[in-house]
């Protein structure tokens, strides 16, 4: 299902990046299901940037929920502050550049370029500045602002990891239930509209942003 990523003679190489303990899982939870199940024996880096007491506990139990398919896995949760991201831009590097000579990934997902939130946009900005020849998927996070863009690049998943993914949003990440968007209705609404866009079979599909993509 996942023709575009190449052939390789070994793992595939995949690194999410978050900025804080809930956002990959929002931006590309369902595709990372339809991708763990279609290649298990995958190395997966997952990287979580902010997450502090409860968040930090929900984060861990989230990844290894998505992961659990995966044969080779790990996770990293830093406590940057949320909200703080630039005043931490040399250290979140230092991040970057370790992830940099310690794993080098065949696909990266990340958060969007415009997004308007300031954490998220240093996360992107790095993840370009260290990653530079590589495929990159930036998702999308819906919130107040209202800075969805239109996606160039989708991957259509099934009503069972649509579903999948947003009860285990709420299942998972109990500290965010009182927000008022944080709900299975966003989730849910978010994919159907991408997979109408998609034209997928399924009515549901995650939506990504494809800033270079260079066939070898």
């Amino acid at each position: 299902m996942f023709g575009w990523i190449p052939k390789l003679d070994r793992p595939l190489n995949v690194l999410c990046l978050g900025a804080h303990s809930d956002d990959i899982e929002i931006g590309c939870g369902a595709t990372l299901m339809k991708l763990f199940a279609e290649n298990p024996n995958a190395a997966v880096r997952w990287v979580v940037f902010s997450g502090g007491h409860t968040r930090a506990d929900e984060a861990r139990a989230s990844a290894e929920h998505w992961l659990n398919p995966v044969q080779e896995k790990n996770m990293e949760l830093h406590g940057f502050r949320d909200g703080f991201f630039p005043d931490n831009w040399a250290a979140i590097k230092d991040v970057f550049e370790g992830l940099k000579s310690s794993f080098e990934p065949d696909l990266v997902f990340t958060h969007f370029r415009n997004d308007l939130h300031q954490d998220h946009r240093i996360i992107n900005e790095l993840t370009w500045n260290t990653f530079r020849n590589h495929c990159v998927l930036e998702y999308e996070i819906p919130k107040y602002d209202g800075d969805l863009a239109t996606p160039n690049f989708y991957v259509p998943v099934s009503s069972i990891a649509a579903r999948a993914k947003a009860d285990g949003l709420v299942e998972f990440f109990g500290s965010q239930r009182t927000k008022h968007w944080f709900s299975e209705e966003l989730f849910l609404g978010l994919m159907r509209i991408r997979g109408m866009e998609a034209n997928s079979s399924s009515g549901y599909a995650e939506g990504f942003h494809v800033r270079k993509l260079c066939m070898a």
